[in-house]
């Protein structure tokens, strides 16, 4: 899934593009803030994360602009706190409204969730995530290796996701822990070392063991 990523700070700019990009999604950074509906257009974007303060023309301007032309989710990102930028963003046509500073889990968490709305899933880019000739497909919750199949549960389906989509960087059991707890299941620390030994076990039977490293204190990577 591609993004349009549209916000005059490059610290704030490069933060959430890294963090998308470690999810999976496809970022485009406009830095042309006087002709952001070319750039729409170029790109193609399945979703627009919007500034409101911009050079020029304001995020309101530009999410009119865009309205006029598609239907494409768009999220504000906005240090303003007042209620009426809200109703104004939402007016506007804006599906939903993230207030600055957030945490990068709550915004990825916010888009997964406005995709989930609004698409169906069904292309192939976004269909499966592979590693080592381990694939995970993301519609139907199965797990492959040349050409062996097996079923994960819900909890095994998204630590391997989280693991994945941070390969090659230490994911902490607290953050596992916390993408678990966002399906309202609560997960303690022992639930969780069974949960990983069970995705490990399953990796074993496909023949592809070692895939994931624990790093003692830290938590789990695969590299």
């Amino acid at each position: 899934m591609k993004v349009l990523l549209v916000e005059d700070q490059p610290t704030i700019r490069e933060t959430v593009a890294d963090e998308l990009q470690k999810w999976g999604f496809e970022v485009w950074s406009t830095t042309d803030f006087e002709h952001i509906l070319n750039d729409f257009l170029a790109q193609t974007p399945q979703l627009v994360l919007l500034d409101i303060n911009l050079p020029f023309f304001d995020g309101f301007y530009w999410c009119r602009k865009i309205r006029e032309v598609s239907k494409v989710p768009i999220i504000f990102l906005s240090s303003r706190d007042n209620p009426m930028d809200i109703v104004m963003a939402m007016n506007m046509g804006g599906d939903d409204f993230v207030q600055k500073p957030f945490y990068p889990d709550v915004l990825v968490a916010k888009i997964q969730a406005l995709m989930r709305r609004t698409y169906s899933y069904t292309q192939t880019e976004a269909n499966v995530i592979e590693h080592e000739e381990v694939v995970l497909n993301l519609q139907d919750g199965v797990v492959t290796y040349h050409n062996q199949i097996l079923e994960l549960t819900k909890n095994e389906f998204k630590i391997l996701l989280l693991l994945m989509q941070n390969r090659g960087s230490i994911v902490s059991r607290d953050k596992i822990m916390r993408s678990l707890w966002e399906n309202e299941s609560f997960v303690d620390d022992n639930t969780l070392t069974v949960n990983v030994a069970r995705v490990r076990k399953k990796l074993s039977e496909l023949g592809k063991e070692e895939f994931i490293h624990t790093k003692k204190g830290l938590g789990y990577i695969i590299s």
